[in-house]
């Protein structure tokens, strides 16, 4: 009886290697790599332009990035283009505000059938909800860290 169960097991070992799905791991992360990087190089060439080019302080040249990242983000998730670009790059996408974007949009495109309260509103948060609480509470415990040490 142990005999036959360690054969099951040496052939089902063997079956379940052969089916392997095999993943082009280096591929996929110089993919993500070279897309994430090019969403925080266009987002650098934003700030350059905001600020030295336009002369807009540093604090407001950000916000207004990140506002135009986060515009073109949703715009491109609506017409489908953003998708396509994740599906290429896999977590290049993740990492920049653009993924928080295109969660946020995927989501109520996903719901508005539902209507604007119910559908909209109430389903916008769920896949970046957690993304919102983690850095609220991270956000607090740091900030008491740095209260308490000063």
């Amino acid at each position: 009886m142990k005999g036959s169960k360690k054969m099951e097991k040496k052939v089902y070992e063997k079956v379940l290697e052969e089916n392997k799905i095999k993943r082009p791991i280096l591929s996929n992360c110089i993919k993500a790599f070279l897309v994430g990087g090019s969403i925080c190089l266009i987002g650098q060439v934003l700030l350059y332009l905001f600020e030295e080019k336009m002369g807009i302080k540093k604090t407001e040249a950000s916000t207004l990035m990140y506002i135009v990242v986060v515009g073109v983000t949703a715009i491109m998730t609506g017409l489908g283009i953003f998708d396509k670009i994740g599906q290429f790059s896999g977590a290049g996408t993740l990492i920049p505000i653009t993924g928080f974007s295109n969660s946020m949009t995927s989501s109520a495109l996903e719901s508005k059938s539902e209507g604007i309260v119910l559908g909209i509103m109430t389903n916008m948060f769920k896949l970046a909800g957690a993304v919102i609480a983690a850095g609220v509470v991270s956000g607090f415990i740091f900030g008491l860290i740095i209260f308490l040490i000063r």
